[in-house]
């Protein structure tokens, strides 16, 4: 179909009708309006919407009616002469299309049949300017009062809306859309508006593209101004980025020095215009808030990646002491961790779990039945005893055998605090370091070695402003951790104690408890899975004389807590690509993945929950489950 000029009879729901353009120019207007993106054939974006003769411009249009002056106006190229026959023409609500566009001509008509406006331009004799040589003024469509569709490129779009893109970074397509039609009188759906503002944003930002090829620089730049840190990527044959691994030496010194021997390991998707997966190793500081060890960015999550990153990771952390890992059951990952970590201990990640139960059990077991299995598999894996454990198990059983043997078979040794062996301070799931992920989530969209500089410089913040912060603190413990002993203090004062000869007492209140302060042990079991005396503990402490502060995990103390960010992160200066002979890494070469982001909105990471079950259909008729009554086949 074409666009063809229409009376001022023509109604404004007509105004808008679909064309396909021979050539489409699009202009990026990054540094200068030198480059031209040609497109051949495309759908078009965009649409001018008019209505009568007596009806004016959107005011922002209407600074662009004189871009195009006439014979001898020249430019300094054709990018720029294109662009101002962009402005013109929506100034003046015309639509238009090429003769003749390449690198030493352009001829350009009116798109309405039979108009004679036209204009010609050529480069200057002995010059590189652009000049127009002739051009037809009149317009026998009716000029501006003309319902006639125009080609907005996404291009030009976002070279409108990079500067408002600058001061507002979400600035939403919807909004976009709606600026667009006030101000330009040009109709954007929500796909145009989102792919103007990724053109936009890469304009502002830089190319994906170069900052895969800066890589190799930016490796050295951060061991250069952050020495003691481990940074490593590596390619594929062919050249294109295959994984990126970097710990700041800050991150290792705290980690070593005040952090439990404990590491959160997790991944989530990157939608970047390369895609690719962030992998991240996570500690708990002693207020437990987080504390990034590590991060790498990986083309795909498999197990050759993780198998890599752990590799990696042990490179960097060094410690002799076991580290408890809370991470997904995954095969690839069970099977590398015992490989590369020796002695360590792996805790599946108890949402991982859950979600894989429920998805087992779904289409069997109607919603409240499946929702009183999970319910009990929590309290199976929190039980800190095997009785409470071995009960919630049983009432698994009651519902489904076979849900009982799955829990069964899948190593509880590895999830429940009844029989796990780690240290996991009744950390339950690997998701622990949100906080991290959601800067992932306000950083994924910029060029790789942005992102990760975004990543570093938030992490740098936290550790600063928890430096600083610890600095005021009085108490022995951290905050979180001194309000946490004392409410078991307050408990310990109704509870009764019974005198013996030797470290081990016998505790009385709802339960009888026997206290062993020389082993740290408690029959309840709370002291040995929090770090933390209980109650009963400090309850023998206060009777025998003894300071409960003694014998709490030195990981909670605040000098182990200034310990952990003692070192700091420091800066990367912006980083270009180095001239040849600058650096040894400079002929080195990196292109991006293959993988593309597919079209459409990109899938956001669902929130994290515990309520994992959605409610199923269930049929009033037959009772099955995936149907209702009104598609039931029984009918």
């Amino acid at each position: 179909m074409c666009w063809t000029c229409r009376s001022s009879r023509t109604t404004v729901s007509e105004a808008v009708v679909p064309i396909v353009e021979p050539i489409d120019v699009r202009v990026d207007t990054c540094n200068a309006i030198d480059q031209i993106d040609m497109e051949l054939h495309e759908t078009p974006l965009v649409s001018v919407l008019g209505s009568s003769s007596d009806d004016k411009h959107p005011k922002a249009a209407q600074q662009w009616e004189n871009t195009i002056t006439g014979v001898d106006q020249r430019f300094n190229s054709f990018g720029e002469f294109r662009e101002a026959l962009h402005k013109f023409s929506i100034a003046h609500g015309f639509a238009y299309r090429y003769k003749k566009n390449d690198s030493h001509r352009v001829t350009v008509k009116c798109k309405s049949q039979g108009c004679p406006w036209r204009i010609y331009a050529s480069r200057l004799s002995t010059t590189q300017l652009i000049c127009i040589k002739k051009m037809n003024t009149d317009h026998t469509c009716e000029g501006a009062a003309v319902k006639a569709g125009y080609r907005a490129t996404r291009g030009w779009v976002g070279s409108i809306i990079k500067e408002k893109l600058k001061v507002s970074p979400n600035y939403k397509p919807k909004d976009i859309a709606d600026d667009i039609k006030r101000e330009y009188g040009i109709q954007l759906n929500y796909s145009q508006a989102w792919r103007a503002k990724e053109i936009a944003r890469e304009q502002l930002q830089g190319s994906y593209k170069e900052a895969y090829n800066q890589l190799p620089y930016f490796c050295e730049r951060i061991k250069e101004t952050n020495p003691g840190s481990v940074a490593a990527f590596t390619t594929k044959e062919d050249s294109s980025f295959h994984r990126f691994f970097v710990s700041f030496h800050a991150s290792i010194v705290g980690f070593r020095e005040g952090c439990r021997p404990l590491i959160f390991l997790d991944s989530t998707p990157l939608n970047s215009k390369y895609q690719g997966v962030l992998l991240a190793a996570i500690a708990a500081d002693g207020d437990d808030g987080i504390f990034p060890v590590a991060f790498a960015v990986v083309d795909a999550e498999t197990d050759d990646n993780w198998h890599w990153f752990l590799l990696e990771l042990k490179s960097a952390v060094s410690i002799s002491q076991q580290i408890t890992f809370v991470a997904d059951v995954q095969n690839g990952l069970k099977k590398s961790l015992t490989e590369v970590f020796d002695k360590c201990y792996h805790c599946y990640c108890l949402r991982h779990l859950a979600e894989k139960l429920n998805k087992d059990l779904k289409g069997q077991f109607s919603h409240e039945a499946r929702r009183f299995m999970i319910n009990d598999f929590y309290a199976a894996a929190y039980a800190p005893k095997l009785e409470a454990f071995q009960r919630s198990a049983d009432n698994i059983k009651g519902i489904s055998p076979e849900a009982y043997n799955w829990v069964i078979q899948s190593g509880p040794e590895h999830w429940a605090n009844a029989f796990s062996g780690g240290a996991r301070y009744n950390h339950m799931t690997s998701n622990f370091g949100q906080q991290f992920y959601s800067w992932v989530s306000e950083a994924h969209e910029l060029p790789i070695t942005q992102m990760i500089d975004v990543l570093r410089g938030k992490t740098m913040e936290a550790f600063y402003s928890r430096r600083v912060e610890s600095n005021q603190w009085v108490t022995r413990l951290t905050p979180s951790k001194e309000e946490k002993l004392q409410k078991e203090t307050t408990i310990a004062r109704s509870l009764q104690v019974l005198l013996s000869q030797g470290s081990t007492f016998e505790v009385r209140g709802e339960s009888v408890d026997i206290v062993d302060i020389d082993h740290w042990d408690c029959s309840c079991k709370g002291w040995q899975l929090t770090g933390l005396p209980c109650c009963h503990a400090i309850a023998v402490f206060e009777c025998i004389g003894r300071n409960p502060y003694d014998y709490c995990s030195r990981y909670f103390t605040v000098e182990s807590y200034r310990s952990t960010y003692a070192e700091s992160i420091h800066p990367v200066p912006n980083v270009d690509r180095p001239l040849p002979g600058e650096s040894s890494l400079a002929a080195v070469t990196v292109t991006p993945p293959p993988t593309r982001r597919p079209p459409g909105r990109p899938k956001m990471k669902q929130a994290e929950s515990l309520d994992i079950i959605k409610r199923q259909l269930q049929c009033s008729k037959c009772k099955g489950l995936g149907h209702n009554k009104k598609t039931c086949k029984d009918s």
